[in-house]
């Protein structure tokens, strides 16, 4: 089969003000027409830098030093920018990360889309039928409609989807797709690489895939190439580099992800160190310093990329030796924390809170209420986590925020340490807000980039605590860093000197900094490398352990939620509709709709061939949920006109564990266990 795409020993600098530094060095790879490679390795490995390389959109300060990139044939590396620009768009689409910020928000969905047909030469009319059959293509109902609405006026999955159409509406030979389901929900997630998978066949399109995500990798990919420090590590058919794979760096990686089997005392496996700068690239092998397989060849020699077998290459000295199985590699795990079970007692009780948003704009008073809170109410036991799984919409986030007072409970109750709690921040005392702290999502965005680490620290432990002495304060703060794994001289560093997974333990440091009884933890790993991922949810369990502390921890990760959670409670449109822990919310029975995210949940090693389910559509509107069982509109079980009209009562499974729905217990078990009747 032809190769669409050709990159050949391809060695690409950037200028720095210190001078030359090697970004991606002797890279080889190569993509087929109908094909899908993926592309994984943690952040700053090159995963990026070589998909914009492939697609010779690169800054002013990159240059190619090696190499070549044939593309039709053709040199990519030797064309003009006016000559790539005749490609972009047209023979290569990229798919971004952040769909919203790939669109235009004063223009509308179908002519951003028909403008992009225009440019290949397409008459008005014709242009503005491909928009909307386009659409129709990504599996966008009322096509027609979100064709006429603007960008902000569609959800994620859906503006996700029109980015997708955009990119194909030239039936491009290659398609770039850098991280275009991180931000996403399993189910939109699932629903978004269906359809890729689904475009990218019948369009016999060759695609790059670039991820951190190795389930969704697994699932979606055809070819698998690992890359760190700016080297190809390892490349091979998909099934086989999972199965068996052959590199350090790539059993690293796979070994880190958490998995459904893990009870309280487990720790993730970890990779220890951390990636070298471009500056600092060292002598021997790039991974060597992190290699527990590491011996003083590979310090002092760099591997070559061996063929093991056709389509199949590794850079290791000890390859072989993995492959008979002379060498196995077990990862390091942090130590064990003790003492990490629930306590008796609760540290908070929330009852029936509710929350409405009014809609904005002109016609506020012509529009419905969002109702993002339903009559809630939970309980976190000490010393436990309380997990909150949900697709986007779902009302988790703002759960938290009126948990915290960022958002104002329309009523209900709270009660922290068994002491009534306001829901209005105001009227919070300052022990109140020592006791409850928050781990944000994106540690950038929390991070003052003006303020040092150090200063950070003190300044948040001088505000919960004014009278304190300046060398308690010193002393208090150097504690927090060797709590959270980092060593003293990041005091002195700026948030812009960390790594991703280093902020983040920044911030987990500024929430442990008062002693907090409860903490609250949104999407705290999303964005972070799975090998960053496994460091910082061990350091969450051991504080846990050693602090005595509660989370309330939220995720779209269902993985890192079993991992972590005592407890879990699953919402859709405001509501709660299942409860229980970790074993009984991810085993038969359970609701409708937590079977359809675990079913929608891709992991390395999963069978392909399995039984999916996909819910239909996006969830309906929380300004206008449906009558009975809000989830009677998706669910695959539904029953008929009693699932539409009548709420759904609570179902008990035992145990504790509660199911909110109108399909008796012993159905759900056999249905979902699939056991005939």
């Amino acid at each position: 089969m032809t190769n669409a795409v050709d990159v050949r020993g391809l060695t690409l600098e950037y200028r720095l003000q210190t001078g030359w530094v090697t970004a991606l060095e002797d890279v080889s790879l190569s993509i087929t027409a109908g094909q899908i490679h993926g592309l994984v390795g943690e952040s700053g490995s090159g995963k990026t830098t070589l998909a914009l390389a492939i697609m010779g959109y690169l800054p002013a300060n990159a240059r190619i030093a090696a190499g070549e990139i044939l593309f039709g044939g053709h040199d990519l590396t030797k064309r003009t920018v006016d000559q790539l620009r005749e490609l972009w768009g047209s023979e290569i689409s990229l798919v971004p990360q952040d769909a919203l910020a790939a669109l235009n928000p004063s223009i509308r969905i179908g002519e951003q889309i028909s403008e992009v047909a225009r440019r290949q030469g397409k008459p008005r009319a014709e242009a503005d039928a491909l928009a909307v059959s386009m659409l129709t293509q990504v599996r966008i109902a009322d096509a027609e409609d979100v064709a006429r609405r603007y960008p902000h006026q569609l959800s994620g999955g859906m503006q996700q989807r029109v980015v997708i159409a955009m990119a194909l509406v030239s039936r491009p030979r290659l398609l770039v797709l850098d991280e275009p389901t991180t931000s996403l929900d399993v189910t939109t997630q699932a629903a978004i690489l269906d359809l890729v998978r689904d475009l990218i066949r019948a369009n016999d399109t060759a695609a790059l895939y670039v991820s951190h995500d190795l389930g969704l990798v697994s699932q979606l990919c055809d070819q698998v190439t690992v890359v760190y420090g700016g080297e190809v590590m390892a490349s091979a058919p998909t099934r086989a580099l999972f199965q068996r794979p052959l590199h350090p760096y790539t059993i690293g990686l796979i070994a880190s992800r958490p998995r459904f089997t893990m009870d309280s005392e487990t720790r993730l496996p970890t990779i220890d160190g951390v990636a070298p700068s471009l500056a600092e690239r060292p002598r021997g092998c790039v991974f060597a310093g992190r290699c527990a397989a590491a011996l003083d060849r590979c310090h002092a020699e760099k591997p070559p990329l061996e063929t093991v077998e056709p389509g199949r290459t590794v850079k290791c000295h000890r390859w072989s030796e993995i492959a008979a199985g002379t060498l196995v590699l077990r990862q390091s795990h942090e130590s064990a924390a003790v003492g990490g079970e629930p306590l008796p007692g609760h540290v908070l009780k929330a009852n029936d809170l509710v929350k409405t948003f009014s809609q904005g704009g002109l016609l506020a008073r012509r529009s419905a209420p969002v109702h993002a809170l339903n009559e809630v109410s939970l309980n976190i036991r000490r010393r436990s986590t309380l997990g909150v799984v949900g697709e986007s919409g779902s009302g988790k986030t703002t759960l938290a925020r009126c948990i915290v007072a960022l958002e104002t409970a329309d009523s209900g109750t709270l009660e922290l340490l068994s002491i009534p709690l306001s829901l209005n921040l105001k009227q919070r005392d300052r022990s109140t807000l020592r006791s409850l702290q928050m781990i944000f999502q994106n540690p950038n965005d929390s991070l003052n980039p003006y303020h040092t680490v150090g200063h950070i620290l003190t300044r948040t432990i001088q505000r919960l605590d004014p009278s304190a002495p300046r060398p308690d304060i010193q002393s208090r703060m150097l504690r927090l860093l060797e709590a959270v794994r980092l060593s003293p001289e990041y005091a002195s560093r700026f948030p812009n000197e960390l790594s991703g997974g280093e902020r983040q333990r920044v911030g987990i440091a500024r929430a442990f900094a008062a002693d907090p009884a409860l903490v609250i933890a949104d999407e705290p790993t999303s964005a972070l490398d799975v090998s960053v991922q496994s460091v910082v949810l061990n350091l969450l369990k051991d504080l846990r352990a050693s602090k005595g502390v509660s989370y309330l921890f939220i995720s779209h990760d269902l993985r890192a939620v079993a991992y972590l959670a005592d407890w879990i409670i699953v919402m859709y449109l405001g509501q709660i509709i299942e409860v229980g822990n970790a074993a009984q919310v991810y085993l038969a029975p359970s609701h409708p709709y937590t079977e359809a995210l675990l079913s929608a949940l891709a992991d390395v090693g999963d069978d392909v061939a399995q039984e999916l389910i996909r819910l239909e559509g996006d969830p309906p509107s929380a300004s206008h949920i449906p009558r009975g069982c809000p989830f009677h509109t998706r669910c695959p079980r539904r029953l008929g006109e009693i699932c539409e009209t009548v709420e759904p009562p609570w179902r008990d499974a035992g145990d504790d564990h509660f199911i909110r729905c109108h399909i008796p217990i012993d159905d759900l078990i056999r249905i979902q266990k699939d056991v005939p009747s």
